[in-house]
């Protein structure tokens, strides 16, 4: 996008941004100043419909109001405390997030990229400590097209070469396999292998939705293997997909949810890792932890979170406007789109390379009042707040209409 489309305000804000923040992004030429529910405003004023959420963070919408005063209200208490000592919020959000998952325990966090590494770490620990496997020796069956984070550990095993090109030496101990083919999955599993860590629906890659029946084939190797199912419900969780979890679509209860983003109701970092006491209580004190992890202040906001989830209004929103997003998408197909993938409230579209990039679809639909993100080239994603309105998802759809006629 050209600057000279830009408002004189903006390109001083961006100008900024890049003269002082290293350049590991590369934001899309739109300065957010406010925003509520689906809508964002920019500083001069323009209104545009979020269809990225913060890839998810924002399942709630901007400034959602219960969670607006859950967090309020901590604020005028206590923030943080650390774990040197118990605060009064952490236990009682704790069960709550327990409870909606099933599951025993919960080791508290901050980033999804955090509760990943934390999720490894327990995993070894597992594998040594209760599988018995020789210390060192374990490996964890990961996908290819994987994205769960981009911190050192994490891109040795991806396959992105923007993430992972310059940053070695790697960690080992990892072994990709194709996603959502089940019969390779299990022939890499080995003696030595302590888990499988897999995302249910692959978000960064497009959203990519494995075939039916890979999550339930996944959950009865890992049972027949004695091995670790590890879902990262970090982006596909929290209602994105019609269920509380992507997992849920099958039926499927992994060992260890990874969870965050939506998790801290587009307030503040929040993630997790949740599983049963057999699992998370191989960790001993001292053995992992962060400053901020567990602290009050997110996990007030995490308790609300847990509540509004607990209804099923989210699920079921996020449900049925899929459908209806679908539906809308799926007519796109041959003019301008060549394929649409839809998992509840959330599309991977794939842009005819006749009409552009992913990247530059994204920049008109700005000009146009609406906001996504491109991905992997010819991918557009979108992923509105599930509080938006059918309405609003029809006219975001005529506005990349236009766009794709050109």
């Amino acid at each position: 996008m050209s600057t000279a489309s830009l408002d004189t305000a903006t390109i001083e804000i961006i100008g900024s941004e890049e003269e002082h923040v290293a350049h590991n992004y590369h934001p899309l030429p739109v300065v957010v100043a406010r925003g509520e529910g689906a809508w964002v405003t920019d500083v001069e004023g323009k209104r545009y419909l979020d269809l990225l959420s913060a890839y998810s963070a924002l399942n709630f919408g901007h400034g959602h109001p219960a969670l607006i005063a859950a967090a309020q209200e901590q604020l005028t208490r206590l923030t943080l405390t650390s774990r040197a000592f118990h605060n009064d919020r952490l236990g009682v959000f704790a069960g709550a997030l327990a409870e909606m998952c099933g599951k025993d325990l919960v080791l508290p966090m901050n980033t999804g990229a955090e509760a990943v590494e934390t999720g490894i770490k327990v995993a070894r620990a597992w594998c040594y400590r209760v599988k018995g496997i020789a210390d060192g020796a374990a490996q964890i069956v990961v996908a290819h097209g994987n994205f769960h984070g981009r911190t050192t550990t994490i891109v040795g095993f991806s396959d992105d070469d923007t993430a992972r090109d310059g940053f070695g030496p790697f960690t080992p101990g990892f072994v990709g396999v194709p996603f959502g083919d089940a019969a390779a999955l299990e022939a890499a599993i080995t003696e030595s292998t302590a888990a499988v860590l897999i995302e249910p629906i692959q978000g960064e890659a497009g959203v990519i939705v494995p075939p039916e029946g890979y999550l339930r084939a996944v959950r009865e190797i890992c049972t027949k293997h004695n091995v670790l199912m590890i879902a990262d419900e970090i982006q596909s969780g929290l209602g994105r997909v019609g269920e509380t979890f992507a997992c849920d679509r099958e039926g499927v209860v992994p060992d260890v949810y990874l969870l965050g983003k939506a998790l801290g109701g587009g307030i503040l970092p929040l993630s997790a890792v949740v599983a049963d006491r057999d699992v998370l209580g191989v960790i001993r004190p001292g053995e992992h932890g962060s400053t901020f992890g567990g602290n009050p202040l997110a996990a007030a906001v995490g308790l609300r979170v847990v509540e509004m989830l607990q209804s099923g209004e989210f699920q079921t929103r996020a449900k049925a406007l899929g459908e209806h997003l679908e539906a809308r998408l799926d007519a796109l197909i041959g003019h301008g789109v060549t394929a649409v993938r839809v998992a509840g409230l959330w599309a991977g579209v794939d842009i005819d390379p006749a009409v552009g990039t992913g990247r530059e679809v994204a920049e008109k639909l700005i000009a146009r009042g609406v906001l996504v993100k491109d991905t992997h080239g010819q991918t557009i994603r979108i992923a509105p707040p599930l509080v938006i309105r059918a309405t609003e998802l029809d006219w975001a759809v005529e506005q990349l209409k236009v766009v794709l006629a050109g």
